[in-house]
């Protein structure tokens, strides 16, 4: 690393690139969360279900973010392993209110954690326990016992309370995102010196 990409990270000039992986089952929220976490004078997509996966650009103030939306449905869950490999972090959201679906999260996310592209890495894993907004949402504390979170111990992870449509949560989740980001750059520059 030169004197000038230090200079310029000292003083917060380059952004640094992340990819990030927004998953989950279908019907959990996930692109209107990525909708309302771009800025407000970007316009937003239609929300539909997704077919394959969807790009969204948007930067934070020191990083930018390439957002990989992937479909939920059982027959695209199959493409998110080709991903995996250049992941920076991953945005798992799981439908608070789908009680009958929670055993299936459970299984897509351990495949998500056992994979060989993924075990390995110290990559950071937030939780959005989405649509917190209906009657019979469970609570953050309960999506994280069914989904057995307190057994990940060799990556940082974090669950948040979140309502996709207001917004709610996802501030929260963003922050300790791009703190265990950045603190993984920090550690990554510091090994290169």
């Amino acid at each position: 690393m030169g004197l000038l990409d230090k200079l310029s990270g000292w003083l917060g000039l380059r952004k640094k690139e992340v990819n990030v992986l927004c998953l989950g089952l279908d019907n959990s929220g996930k692109t209107t969360i990525i909708n309302r976490l771009k800025p407000a004078n970007t316009p937003g997509q239609e929300i539909v279900p997704t077919i394959g996966f969807n790009i969204e650009k948007f930067k934070s103030s020191s990083l930018s973010f390439t957002v990989f939306d992937m479909s939920g449905q059982s027959r695209y869950r199959n493409l998110w392993e080709h991903y995996y490999k250049e992941s920076h972090a991953i945005v798992f959201v799981i439908d608070s209110n789908d009680k009958l679906r929670m055993v299936v999260a459970k299984e897509e996310l351990d495949t998500l954690l056992n994979h060989g592209d993924i075990c390995n890495k110290k990559l950071p894993v937030l939780f959005f326990a989405n649509k917190m907004d209906l009657r019979d949402a469970m609570s953050s504390v309960k999506v994280s016992q069914m989904l057995c979170l307190e057994n990940i111990k060799d990556k940082p992870w974090h669950i948040c309370a979140s309502n996709a449509i207001e917004g709610e949560g996802l501030q929260e989740g963003m922050d300790w995102l791009q703190e265990q980001i950045a603190q993984s750059y920090q550690n990554n520059d510091q090994l290169n010196e």
